[in-house]
């Protein structure tokens, strides 16, 4: 038998995200242009990730090489296919052997101590093999402790001791959860908790399909994870930060306020005061590279309010929040047969608001602080729109000249917009 190259498993998430964000998602790069690692580093993950996704895998051939890439058809695929890479964690021998021993061990649901526990495994397991060695204390400690975070066991302190004890709650009925746990498993940001669960059942439900599947962002749950658990306990966190363009890495220091979802493209934002300037600042989850949780801020509650108060004025992510706002107003004529349209509006109009003035015309009008954050928006209402008006005569500028660009390149008239 052909021994692989390779280890399937993985100690350390980053580099696996890192390595498929460079090659499967951002850049179809070819293993020419990768120089971070060596060549034999880049075969290696790539034999990993290609036991992982290769049925969602394609290439293509250029004079550069071959470029390998993510091909996924959300209609016919019932789950993200992403979150096996999150199963494919590393263990050692001693962490097999510790998770059996102790769980079997605390089965009885009685307390024992660590020493109880070492006694324990020496004389029920360990001396039944020659030549075995029991785990020193330490480990076994963090062990343990491990265990107590993840809700496994609990403690409790008998005089100087802490004492353990199993938390096996009534079996929960997951067959009666199916078709939940897959709706969450690919709608929830942390999705891969529900697939970790669906893993448990003997038939997986395979009852939804999504329009908007945004299967990419499963690659920062742990990042996502991190950052919600530091703002549960009103944390400041320490990120290291990568540019997505000049892959440069700078440290920041945060409080974490705030998950931003983009609805149009999933694309995930961190708002959060920073340190250095003193003022909210919007971090992209895909551009974090690690969280390391901090102190507690004191001051958390000031901070949430004032993002609170700059939240009343966003439409998106830009960060340009200065005092002054933007007024914009567009007034739309629709067809007697188009009454989705102000339908539409009442619906997307997040901090804005919609004034009926006829039975065929309605008028938007917003206060935000950056209105050309408006225009992807504003442009799919192209033919309808009346009248545009903006504090900032920048943002009629921008609109009318991709009308006239729009104009140049199908032909037709670009009718200037009052």
């Amino acid at each position: 038998m052909e021994l692989l190259a390779y280890q399937e498993l993985i100690k350390h998430f980053e580099r696996i995200r890192s390595y498929m964000r460079e090659f499967y998602v951002y850049g179809f790069r070819s293993r020419d242009q990768y120089g971070e690692k060596s060549a034999r580093s880049y075969d290696n993950e790539r034999r990993r990730i290609e036991s992982w996704l290769g049925g969602y895998l394609s290439f293509h051939q250029d004079p550069s090489g071959k470029r390998v890439f993510l091909s996924v058809d959300s209609r016919v695929i019932p789950r993200n296919p992403l979150y096996k890479a999150f199963k494919a964690k590393s263990f050692t021998n001693t962490d097999i052997l510790l998770h059996f021993y102790l769980l079997d061990l605390l089965a009885d649901g009685n307390l024992c101590s660590v020493r109880e526990l070492i006694d324990g495994m020496q004389d029920h397991y360990l001396s039944r093999f020659p030549g075995a060695v029991s785990p020193d204390e330490s480990t076994v400690r963090k062990k343990l402790k491990e265990y107590e975070r993840l809700g496994l066991l609990r403690s409790e302190k008998h005089g100087q001791e802490l004492r353990y004890q199993r938390t096996d709650d009534t079996p929960f009925p997951l067959e009666s959860w199916t078709d939940a746990l897959a709706f969450f498993s690919e709608e929830d940001p942390l999705g891969v908790i529900g697939s970790f669960l669906m893993d448990r059942q003997e038939e997986p439900s395979d009852l939804f399909r999504f329009k908007h599947h945004y299967i990419l962002h499963a690659l920062d749950s742990d990042v996502l994870c991190e950052l919600l658990l530091a703002m549960e306990a009103h944390r400041t966190v320490e990120l290291t930060v990568r540019n997505v363009h000049s892959s440069r890495e700078v440290r920041r220091t945060v409080c974490p306020l705030k998950i931003y979802i983009s609805t149009q493209s999933g694309r995930q934002y961190l708002l959060g005061h920073a340190y250095m300037g003193g003022q909210l600042v919007f971090v992209r989850l895909d551009a974090i590279r690690t969280v390391k949780a901090g102190a507690v801020e004191p001051q958390y509650e000031t901070y949430l309010a004032a993002q609170q108060a700059l939240d009343g004025h966003l439409w998106g992510v830009s960060g340009n929040t200065r005092r002054t706002l933007d007024h914009l107003e567009m007034t739309i004529r629709y067809a007697p047969w188009e009454e989705y349209i102000p339908q539409r509006l009442q619906r997307e109009k997040r901090h804005g608001s919609v004034q009926i003035l006829d039975e065929q015309t309605c008028r938007f009008t917003a206060d935000v602080y950056d209105a050309m954050e408006l225009l992807p928006w504003l442009r799919t209402f192209i033919g309808r729109i009346v009248e545009l008006r903006c504090s900032d005569p920048a943002v009629v500028e921008r609109f009318q000249q991709d009308l006239e660009r729009m104009a140049a390149l199908y032909g037709g008239d670009a009718r200037a917009v009052q």
